[in-house]
């Protein structure tokens, strides 16, 4: 009896120690949060002279601040490079709408990885790479999810009315009214998360939508800067946004610290491009910490951006800034480093770990170069037009524009006659990665949207993601306004063989009217809504064509058509005066057999 005892007792110990041992060594939590078109001046702790951001500021004292850090100069492009570790041009979302706003249908994700590692997965925002099967967050790898469609609150892909408060939301795909502005409900949806995950190792994704516009917040969080507008700042309501950001900040922070949570969780503090009102083009308004370029341009405001990064485990805190050149695409080599991660072997990255710069006393990355390519098309980007390829501190635009960053921030000073060999070595280095690209089947093909998979019953395609030679079309009150387009075409995937029902609509299923009519009670927003003409609808799909009439009160026009598995593409019109213009909502259902 007296040896059970003793052994027993000795188990207790050993596994005691065991669980100390292994709760010793649970890996870190890690938490992303991405703010929406802020710009690498648009912080107090970057010198914004009129902004106040206190808790963004504190944290900014006391994390590692990496200075030279880039990504796109479009919101789709940094977020399909920050899940994929790839340059957009590799993994084919190089633009925010057109059918290049979508992962690839294999892509592996950083929520694929986390996930594959063991954690938890959570994203809460804004996601921007597709809205069907196989692009959503849920078939990226993320357990919770809770988001708006499309590029932003309010536009068409996203559920009609929403307009920053009271909206209804998509909870794992299905739509949830909730109260309150955007980005507390993202702040405190993270929240909840972590409450239900924190024994556990999780990643929380937190892209937010603000201060995107539309500008919208509440009057409280503007009125301190209204007399400066039009005299100092754009826009009082952009800076009021970025005010709500961090006051959820502070208090999503003071949460993480009274849950014990902040010394083993690495906490990431950036943004997806450059301000678009922050600072105006003629440099008469706003800040943006003396650089040139604002969201969409070749120039360094463009795509430089604020990074601060802090892991008080990992000895990654102390307020410290470290200049050297870093990417988007360095993120999940270089967590994966910090957090011990196992990647697939089948995944292709294009980033760099820097993990090694927060102990070294080294400084500078010598001899790196990348290429940011940036168009708003379904096209590849063009091979040099509309490029900032990086070298160091060099800066060449559009193969022809070569400035030092170091000594001439604003890029008034054209070295391209003075450094020819220069310019030749980086267009150069440029050509091996362009060519390399366009071997890639993401370069190649666009993204899919699959239909008819049991993973999403319906399939709602909206004009904002078709392809065609229009400008792009994303506002709920372009369609209630009227305002025609002739994007029309959609890339499909069909995953079974069968029947399929397509219905052709002019306005949303939550928000239901005639197609030449308005909807009958007309949502919380103050949309001017008009009515439209077209006579007749058509579609074009696997060879098929088909047209029917448009009656008097028709909601949608509804095609049965039978589809065989494969690719093919999806054109649909309405037609108005034998003129052709795109559908602005289509649904897709499989019949039952």
């Amino acid at each position: 009896m007296l040896q059970k005892v003793i052994q027993l007792f000795i188990f207790l110990i050993f596994s005691f120690g065991f669980s100390m041992q292994k709760k010793q060594q649970k890996p870190p939590n890690v938490i992303l949060i991405l703010a929406d078109d802020l710009g690498i001046g648009d912080l107090g702790c970057q010198g914004n002279p009129w902004l106040k951001t206190p808790e963004i500021d504190a944290f900014y004292n006391e994390a590692i601040r990496m200075t030279d850090f880039h990504v796109s100069a479009l919101c789709t492009p940094t977020r399909a490079a920050i899940m994929t570790g790839q340059f957009p041009i590799n993994n084919g979302a190089w633009a925010t709408f057109k059918g290049r706003d979508a992962l690839s249908e294999n892509a592996i994700t950083m929520a694929d990885v986390f996930k594959g590692n063991g954690y938890n997965t959570g994203l809460f925002g804004k996601w921007h790479l597709g809205d069907n099967f196989p692009s959503r967050p849920t078939d990226s790898g993320f357990d919770r999810v809770v988001q708006h469609l499309g590029g932003g609150v309010g536009e068409l892909s996203d559920y009609w009315g929403n307009s920053y408060f009271d909206d209804v939301y998509y909870v794992n795909n299905q739509p949830k009214q909730f109260e309150g502005y955007c980005t507390d409900v993202w702040f405190k949806e993270a929240t909840r998360f972590i409450d239900l995950n924190k024994e556990e190792p999780f990643f929380v994704y937190l892209p937010l939508n603000a201060p995107h516009d539309p500008l919208i917040v509440a009057e409280k969080y503007a009125a301190p800067y209204k007399k400066l507008e039009g005299k100092d700042i754009i826009s009082a309501n952009l800076y009021g946004m970025i005010a709500n950001i961090d006051e959820n900040f502070g208090k999503f922070y003071q949460y993480l610290e009274k849950q014990n949570l902040l010394e083993n969780t690495i906490l990431i503090f950036m943004s997806d491009n450059g301000t678009r009102f922050g600072y105006s083009k003629d440099g008469k308004l706003g800040f943006n910490k003396g650089f040139r370029g604002i969201k969409g341009d070749e120039e360094e405001g463009a795509h430089r951006v604020p990074f601060f990064i802090r892991w008080p485990k990992g000895n990654i805190q102390g307020g410290k800034d470290i200049p050297n050149l870093t990417a988007h695409v360095d993120l999940i080599p270089t967590l994966a480093s910090l957090c011990n991660l196992t990647l697939p072997e089948q995944m292709t990255l294009d980033g760099t770990d820097f993990s090694s710069v927060f102990s070294s006393k080294e400084t500078a990355v010598q001899n790196r170069s990348m290429s940011l390519h940036n168009r708003q098309d379904w096209r590849p980007p063009h091979d040099i037009a509309s490029t900032c390829i990086i070298k160091n501190q060099w800066r060449l635009i559009d193969g022809k524009e070569l400035y030092n960053i170091d000594k001439d921030p604003k890029q008034e000073i054209n070295l391209a006659e003075t450094y020819p060999e220069l310019v030749t070595e980086l267009l150069q280095e440029n050509t091996i990665f362009i060519n390399a690209a366009k071997l890639s089947t993401a370069y190649k093909e666009l993204p899919v949207t699959v239909v008819g998979n049991n993973a999403q019953l319906e399939t709602k395609l909206t004009i904002q993601h078709a392809i065609g030679e229009d400008v792009g079309i994303w506002k709920c009150e372009q369609v209630a306004d009227g305002i025609k387009n002739t994007n029309n075409t959609h890339a499909l995937r069909i995953a079974q063989e069968g029947e399929y029902l397509i219905s052709l609509r002019r306005w949303p299923k939550e928000c239901s009217g005639a197609i030449r009519g308005i909807p009958k009670e007309n949502p919380k927003n103050s949309f001017q809504y008009k009515n439209i003409s077209p006579t007749k609808a058509k579609i074009s799909i696997a060879n098929q064509m088909h047209e029917k009439p448009i009656l008097e009160g028709d909601e949608e026009v509804v095609f049965k058509v039978h589809l065989q598995k494969g690719k093919t593409f999806l054109v649909n019109d309405f037609i108005e005066n034998e003129t052709n213009y795109g559908v602005y909502y289509t649904y897709i259902n499989k019949v039952a057999e």
